[in-house]
């Protein structure tokens, strides 16, 4: 089903695998903040707001930007009480108008937090633009993580004028390169029995999916689980080693193991060689009481690249699944429903 290019046409209507082909593209956009940010006091810790695709790419920021001072992500109304003039707050929103957010910029300025802000539009952008707030414009999404690649620059951009990363735009520019050609294996043109996404993508069709990753690739791993719940509309959770080892660990090792669930586990050359170790033997100790887990082996030479790659990957993988299930990834009815009666 999935070499049918016309079927692929037809439920894929807004193109979102030409959005996740692209994806690298965004990595290479020039990211620019006016005004620039200019700290009016020292930065002892980030706070970031964002929900859904605007999380991710922080989640994503934390694994790989190099911090100098603590830096958390909010995704509710309120924010930590000891945020204050020395702290900087950023904003983030695909639409501008997550209600969340709005709400969480209102108690920043009351507390008194430097402020940056990304959005795509809406009241986000107007606050900014009202109150002189360093402004990013994002690049609307239709997907669960196309975008994300667009807000890291962004975040990376916003980071690097407040000399707090250690890691500077042009590492991601140079990634781009490496994740154009990458992409060309998951392409709609190739294959199934070569194309490794849509192969993935049929044994998850139709099961509720649970996620597995080391701390490193933690964020990757939330990827995967949005895009499942988003484009293919299907349940997922995602968990992480070494805690897996302490709890669902357990959970899975009753009878039987025909579980309607697809697990699967993401693995990297950078995580400690200790939960490398965690993985093999899990997958050897509950063989036979579990399904056998799909394994992800993240490709790249650096931290980023992996990172990078798997989203990238788990975009691809989880659109076929959207188009199995007979769904157009990008519909979002059912959100836009909510958020009118909300």
């Amino acid at each position: 089903m999935l070499d049918d290019l016309k079927m692929i046409h037809e439920r894929d209507a807004q193109d979102a695998l030409g959005g996740a082909e692209k994806a690298w593209q965004q990595l290479s956009v020039e990211t620019t903040f006016e005004p620039a940010f200019v700290p009016s006091n020292d930065i002892l810790n980030v706070v970031y707001c964002g929900l859904g695709n605007s999380a991710l790419a922080a989640l994503l920021s934390q694994s790989v930007v190099g911090l100098h001072v603590p830096f958390e992500v909010v995704r509710e109304y309120d924010i930590p009480l000891y945020v204050g003039e020395k702290s900087l707050f950023i904003a983030a929103s695909d639409s501008g108008n997550t209600e969340e957010t709005l709400e969480a910029i209102g108690k920043a300025e009351a507390q008194g937090a430097q402020i940056g802000v990304m959005a795509g539009g809406g009241t986000l952008v107007d606050i900014a633009h009202q109150k002189g707030y360093p402004l990013m414009i994002m690049p609307k999404s239709n997907t669960s993580s196309h975008g994300v690649f667009n807000t890291l620059k962004a975040l990376v951009t916003l980071l690097d004028q407040a000399s707090l990363t250690t890691i500077s735009t042009s590492e991601l520019v140079q990634s781009a390169e490496f994740l154009r050609v990458k992409a060309q294996d998951w392409l709609p043109t190739v294959p199934t029995a070569s194309n490794l996404a849509k192969q993935i993508a049929q044994e998850c069709m139709g099961k509720s999916i649970v996620v597995y990753s080391g701390p490193k690739l933690a964020a990757a791993a939330y990827a995967w689980k949005t895009g499942f719940n988003r484009n293919a509309k299907q349940l997922a959770w995602c968990g992480q080693y070494p805690e897996f080892n302490h709890n669902e660990f357990a959970g899975w090792s009753k009878q039987p193991v025909n579980k309607p669930y697809a697990v699967i586990d993401i693995r990297s050359s950078f995580e400690h060689e200790r939960v490398c170790r965690r993985f093999e033997v899990s997958e050897r100790l509950l063989s036979g009481m579990r399904p056998k887990p799909i394994i992800v082996q993240a490709e790249g030479d650096t931290l980023l690249e992996q990172l990078l790659w798997v989203i990238n990957f788990g975009d691809f993988v989880t659109l076929y699944t959207a188009l199995l299930n007979g769904l157009n990834p990008a519909n979002a009815d059912l959100e836009e429903k909510f958020n009118k009666e909300l």
